[in-house]
């Protein structure tokens, strides 16, 4: 009898149990707890860093596609190296051309290294400002914007609109580069495809002439204790760098030397055609490159992935790798 009672009630249980993982995972008509609607949106773009005291914050203005196929086009060297490094990088035929700008907290100054497209770029652009807003920080704090050149992914975030979207800032650009970008007789003769660069940099830079909040330097030129510009010219008439240094730290955060890294990188005699100077923009680029892997300064790009920092390393006698930061 009590063997009987004992049997049954191994079977009432494998029943139970049986009918339990069947109504739990197999009901097709069944709620799942994970049901969630899909979250669009991406997550604030921005990222710290230290460089000695200073603090260096990228903020992303967003991301543009393009074809391989345009990339090669756009890109002056050996062409079937180029496809072929361009197709190993990116299987599926597209790139993703990230635009960067940075934020420099001083502990006395808020400076920011160019401002992004704001509205003059594609509507996957144009983020700095809402990113700055999601680091902590007010556009009105801001106290100097230093411009590593003119063209219109590094000033167009400086307007909105026609407004001034930086009010308290007073921006500095190289002297060449402002003379050459702001100057009626080149607007005047440049083909109409080159044009838009022109009004581009004159729409984003005259609010702040107008309110006395422009200023130019010539060369090499100390901004601040602690941030310094350094002529890079080569890829407009007044390309610019601007070195910041700290504690014994450095950080080079160098605006277009390069903007394709799974070519300029491995090669950097590779230019692009939107260089104003191939020639030289080449040999700025291999001068920053070797000085930047002796030293084992910080560099920053606006065109290296988000968040566009990281640290470059001979490899062989001519090319680089790049390590960027975790």
């Amino acid at each position: 009898m009590e063997k009987t009672y004992y049997l049954m009630s191994v079977t009432l249980q494998t029943v139970f149990l049986t009918a339990v993982f069947l109504l739990g995972t197999v009901a097709p008509n069944s709620t799942a707890f994970a049901e969630a609607p899909v979250i669009k949106t991406e997550a604030p773009g921005f990222y710290r860093t230290r460089v000695g005291d200073f603090e260096v914050i990228t903020l992303s203005d967003g991301t543009n596609q393009r074809s391989v196929a345009q990339q090669v086009q756009q890109l002056y060297g050996n062409k079937e190296e180029i496809e072929d490094s361009l197709n190993r990088s990116y299987p599926g035929g597209q790139i993703e051309t990230t635009v960067n700008a940075f934020l420099i907290n001083t502990g006395s100054k808020l400076v920011l290294i160019d401002s992004g497209n704001g509205k003059m770029g594609s509507p996957t652009m144009g983020k700095v400002v809402s990113n700055l807003l999601a680091a902590g920080y007010q556009p009105e704090k801001i106290d100097e914007i230093y411009l590593t050149h003119m063209h219109g992914d590094h000033v167009g975030g400086l307007v909105s609109g026609t407004e001034r979207a930086f009010p308290n800032a007073t921006v500095y650009a190289n002297k060449t580069e402002a003379d050459y970008w702001l100057s009626e007789s080149n607007l005047n003769a440049a083909p109409d495809a080159a044009k838009r660069t022109y009004l581009a940099a004159k729409a984003a830079i005259t609010p702040y002439i107008t309110a006395g909040k422009f200023k130019t330097f010539v060369g090499n030129n100390n901004m601040m204790p602690g941030i310094r510009a350094e002529s890079l010219f080569g890829h407009t008439p007044g390309h610019t760098a601007y070195f910041i240094e700290s504690k014994g730290k450095t950080a080079v955060l160098w605006g277009d030397v390069i903007h394709v890294a799974a070519v300029q990188f491995e090669d950097p005699s590779v230019t692009i055609s939107f260089d104003s100077d191939t020639a030289q923009a080449a040999k700025a680029r291999q001068q920053i490159f070797a000085d930047a892997a002796k030293n084992s300064w910080l560099v920053g790009g606006a065109h290296l992935s988000f968040p566009g920092l990281g640290h470059i390393q001979a490899n062989g006698d001519e090319g680089y790798t790049f390590l960027p930061l975790d």
